[in-house]
C-alpha cells in the first residue's frame, strides 16, 4: 500500500461517523451476521485501537451536559467502552428532565476501571454526598480504577469520598472555594490532572476533558479528528462563562441564587 493511500485510510478511518464503533470487535456487535466493512482499517495505527474500560455514575438531579460532553469524545475512542451505572436499571432523570438509561448497576461495575467518572449538579449533587450507597460505591469502584475524575460539582463527590486530599483539583466555580475543605489545592485550569485524579471545572470543561482523555490515551492526531468531527471551537456570544470575565451584577446573581447550596454543601462536608 502507497503512502498516500495508507495516509488517506488512516484519515477516513477519523472522519467518518460512528468510527469507533465500526472497530468495536465482533464480540461486542451484534450476534447476527456483521456488514461488510466501510473502509478498510489496516492501515489504522496501532495506537489508535485501546480497550479501556470507563464507568460514568447516574444519580437522580445530576447535570446532563456534565455526562454527555465528555461521553461524546470518550465513547468515539476506538476499542473503549463506556458504561453508565446506578443503583438500579431505571431511568434516571437529570437536573433538567432528561432521563438516561443506566448499562450496569453498582453491584454489576467491573471491578477493575480505566476511569470512573462523576457529574455534577446542584441539589441531587449533595443528595448523593450524603447518600451512604452511592458513596461506598464510588469508594469501592475508586479505589480499583487506574483514573478518579468529575465535571463540574462532581468534585464534591470525589472529595467527600476521600479521593481529593493532598490533591490540586478543580469544581464549579461556585464551590471551587470548598476544595480545601476535603485537603485539596484549588487550581483555575479546565482540567487538572494530578497523580490519577483528574478533575474538570464547570459543566462546558467536560468536553476539555474528554479532549484530554483522547490525547493521553491516543495521540494528537486522532485527538484533532475528534475535535474537528465535533467541531468543537466555542465562540460564545459572551465572555461571562468565565467568573473572572463575567460582569459583577451577573456573577452575584448567581452567587445570591445559589448560597442555600454552598451553604449545605459546607454543612454536608465530612472532616479530612
Amino acid at each position: 500500500m502507497n503512502t498516500e493511500r495508507r495516509d488517506f485510510l488512516r484519515q477516513l478511518t477519523c472522519v467518518l461517523p460512528g468510527f469507533a464503533v465500526l472497530a468495536q470487535p465482533a464480540a461486542a456487535q451484534s450476534t447476527s451476521k456483521p456488514p461488510a466493512a466501510a473502509h478498510d482499517m489496516s492501515a489504522m495505527p496501532a495506537t489508535w485501537m485501546g480497550q479501556e474500560v470507563m464507568v460514568m455514575v447516574l444519580y437522580p438531579g445530576f447535570t446532563a451536559l456534565d455526562l454527555i460532553g465528555p461521553h461524546y469524545f470518550l465513547s468515539s475512542l476506538m476499542g473503549a467502552k463506556v458504561l453508565l451505572a446506578a443503583k438500579t436499571k431505571e431511568l434516571v432523570s437529570s437536573d433538567t428532565g432528561v432521563k438516561f438509561m443506566p448499562d450496569v448497576t453498582f453491584d454489576e461495575c467491573p471491578a477493575k476501571l480505566d476511569l470512573l467518572c462523576l457529574p455534577g449538579g446542584t441539589t441531587g449533587t449533595l443528595a448523593a454526598m450524603q447518600d451512604a450507597e452511592m458513596m461506598a460505591f464510588v469508594r469501592k469502584a475508586g479505589q480499583n480504577a487506574r483514573f478518579v475524575s468529575s465535571v463540574c460539582t462532581g468534585s464534591l463527590i470525589l472529595g467527600q469520598a476521600g479521593f481529593l486530599k493532598g490533591h490540586k483539583a478543580t469544581s464549579h466555580w461556585l464551590v471551587k472555594d470548598l476544595l480545601p475543605r476535603f485537603g485539596a489545592t484549588p487550581s483555575d485550569d479546565r482540567v487538572v490532572e494530578d497523580g490519577n485524579l483528574i478533575t474538570a471545572a464547570g459543566v462546558t470543561a467536560g468536553m476539555d476533558f474528554g479532549l484530554h482523555m483522547s490525547l493521553k490515551w491516543r495521540d494528537r492526531e486522532y485527538t484533532d479528528c475528534l475535535a474537528l468531527l465535533a467541531e468543537y471551537d466555542p465562540h460564545p456570544p459572551t465572555t461571562a462563562g468565565d467568573p473572572a470575565k463575567a460582569p459583577a451584577r451577573a456573577k452575584k446573581l448567581m452567587v445570591d441564587m445559589l448560597a442555600g447550596f454552598h451553604t449545605k454543601v459546607e454543612a454536608a462536608i465530612q472532616s479530612h
